[in-house]
């Protein structure tokens, strides 16, 4: 991403590598940060946009999905998610065939971070993409997370947004995502359970707004 500063432009390292809704995100202000690693090719990393008008009570969206298990971490080992998850923190744990972010005494904590819908209270200019249909790697988590429920662990699909998120509903059901959609309604059948956590994002940090567990199946009917 090419950031435009009061007197220069700078390269800056986008952190996610799917689409970021549908806005055109040209012209838009954002927050980055400075790199403190060596041997990167960008110095800097964009962490969030604003929708809002220059006004000193702008808000941001988080778009760094890298970045998110980080703040994850942080607030479980700090109990500031006690509800959701609460114990030894372990990453990286194996479960089955795949590496699930995070094993909390006997829960199975896995994070994902949707970026492909923002929200956006003005109009603004939209670029149109392809329908996205890569979901095999969710499929797979959500599999292995209703295997952990047949031997007694507790599974949790952890939803995160750097923003103040509405709760999450899922979209209708289309040739698109039929399977993924009757993947999670299976995995809640079997009491793996989706927690929505939003958090806030602003210059001086990222803290905590609001956490609740979201009853997928029940939304969506």
């Amino acid at each position: 991403m090419m950031v435009r500063t009061d007197d220069h432009r700078i390269r800056c390292h986008c952190p996610t590598t799917g689409r970021l809704g549908d806005l055109s995100l040209s012209g838009l202000r954002c927050l980055y940060s400075d790199a403190h690693t060596n041997g990167r090719k960008t110095a800097h990393t964009v962490e969030a946009i604003s929708i809002d008008r220059p006004v000193r009570t702008e808000s941001w969206i988080g778009i760094n999905q890298t970045a998110v298990n980080r703040h994850v971490e942080f607030f479980i080992r700090s109990g500031q998610l006690s509800r959701m998850a609460m114990g030894v923190l372990k990453r990286e744990v194996r479960l089955g065939g795949s590496r699930i972010d995070f094993l909390v005494g006997d829960t199975y904590v896995e994070v994902k971070t949707p970026l492909t819908t923002l929200p956006a209270t003005r109009t603004f200019e939209r670029v149109k993409h392809g329908r996205f249909d890569s979901f095999g790697r969710l499929i797979r988590h959500m599999t292995e997370l209703r295997e952990a429920r047949s031997f007694g662990r507790r599974a949790v699909i952890a939803m995160c947004y750097l923003y103040d998120a509405k709760p999450f509903r899922p979209p209708a059901s289309d040739v698109t995502n039929a399977r993924v959609l009757e993947t999670a309604r299976l995995a809640e059948q079997s009491g793996v359970e989706t927690w929505q956590v939003n958090m806030k994002l602003d210059r001086k940090g990222v803290r905590v707004i609001r956490y609740f567990r979201n009853e997928i199946s029940t939304a969506s009917t």
